[in-house]
């Protein structure tokens, strides 16, 4: 929805103001398809989009106290983020704007529901709104292709696929910034990182013994060797002669390092986004029971399990996953024998046509090994063992953007 909202800067008590919320009003209940006496959120200056209110309400509400602050993109009721190209082509593998506006929705929710009651803002409304500003600023005044968040998200991804330095990033920008200064882009890897942090795709760093006996972690991260095996933790660095008077410390390298990617924060992802929410309950409510095997759950294993556990099979939501892991050589050379080992889970809950495509797979820890780490990989899955506990032992409140409130 491109049209003029310039409406909304005129006094409320004219009648170009009254039918332009007249105008709002009709769009935000029939793009989302809300009957006339249902409710939807209102996006006054004093519900602040909190608050779901009729539509007799909203519009006195939106009279007496107007829109809130820079609300112009009306993406809490069926508007995109980004003004969209309908002659684009949709099927292309790529897409300029990447879906900001889908990912931005499914990452963070402005509201909790309990009972169909509105519970007020969760903790991530602020970095929501943060970003939401940064995805509907224009990257150069009259740009359609790009948004400022959806340009670095992108320039962001090339530094990470090419292997560029951060000192090396940042000069970049520098160049852009240079070269066109009206370019809305941050000028340092830093402020790049501080935006795109937030949403969701960073993982822990967690040093681990070279002899995979420990992991410096749960009181040991301060520690310099293993305790096991004595070894240090860190690289040893032979100072050059030039060196010898500097004044300024070595930096210390850790020998191993294992990534850690957050399952639980992925999960939740799974029920706040309305295209996958309806698919986690498909191995229940939507699979042939025929007999043939055509998904895990025809399994004996699947059966056995929740005839083990009886309350846990009776929540189809309750989430069922798959782990694989394989070596790789990151380094496409044949002559060299580094593997690392990337641990991946699956879900499968969802139907054979998205459980097993690469979207839909969660990398969860990422091993650096120059062998396969064999029986020591239980060493390196520590961290995702005491997250698989948690959900299992105490469960994982989470928003389920269909029935409202989940236990996971």
């Amino acid at each position: 929805m491109d049209m003029s909202k310039d409406w909304m800067d005129t006094p409320r008590h004219e009648k170009e103001y009254q039918v332009g919320v007249e105008r709002f009003l009709h769009f935000a209940f029939s793009s989302k398809g809300v009957p006339q006496g249902e409710e939807i959120q209102c996006p006054c200056a004093k519900c602040c989009n909190i608050f779901w209110l009729k539509r007799d309400d909203i519009y006195d509400h939106l009279i007496c106290h107007g829109f809130v602050k820079r609300y112009r993109r009306w993406f809490n009721h069926g508007e995109s983020l980004f003004a969209m190209d309908i002659d684009s082509d949709i099927g292309g593998e790529y897409n300029c704007n990447d879906n900001i506006d889908e990912l931005l929705r499914d990452r963070f929710r402005d509201n909790t529901q309990v009972d169909g009651q509105n519970m007020g803002p969760n903790e991530c409304a602020k970095e929501f709104y943060k970003l939401v500003d940064e995805a509907s600023q224009e990257l150069y005044p009259g740009c359609k292709g790009f948004t400022r968040l959806s340009f670095t998200i992108r320039l962001y991804l090339l530094k990470c696929l090419h292997g560029w330095s951060n000192a090396s990033f940042t000069s970049l920008l520098e160049l852009l910034k240079e070269a066109m200064p009206y370019l809305n882009i941050p000028i340092s890897f830093d402020k790049t990182k501080n935006m795109v942090k937030n949403l969701g795709l960073d993982y822990q760093k967690i040093d681990a013994c070279r002899n995979d006996c420990m992991l410096y972690r749960n009181g040991y991260e301060n520690d310099s060797s293993c305790h096991v095996c004595g070894i240090s933790r860190y690289i040893e660095h032979h100072e050059e002669e030039d060196d010898v008077t500097s004044s300024r410390k070595p930096r210390k390298v850790a020998a191993k390092t294992l990534r850690h990617f957050p399952l639980i924060p992925r999960l939740q992802r799974l029920f706040m986004c309305t295209r996958t929410v309806e698919a986690m309950s498909w191995h229940h409510n939507e699979r042939v029971k025929d007999g043939s095997l055509r998904h895990p759950a025809n399994g004996q294993s699947w059966k056995a399990f929740d005839n083990r556990h009886e309350d846990f099979a009776k929540e189809p939501r309750n989430v069922r996953l798959g782990l694989a892991s394989d070596g790789f050589n990151p380094f496409r050379t044949l002559s060299s024998t580094h593997s690392t080992w990337p641990v991946v889970l699956m879900v499968y809950n969802l139907p054979p046509w998205m459980s097993m495509k690469p979207d839909y797979f969660m990398l969860s820890l990422l091993i650096p090994r120059p062998q396969s780490p064999g029986n020591d990989i239980d060493i390196y899955l520590q961290p995702l063992i005491e997250e698989l506990k948690e959900l299992w032992e105490s469960g994982v409140e989470t928003y389920d953007c269909i029935t409202f409130l989940l236990m996971l």
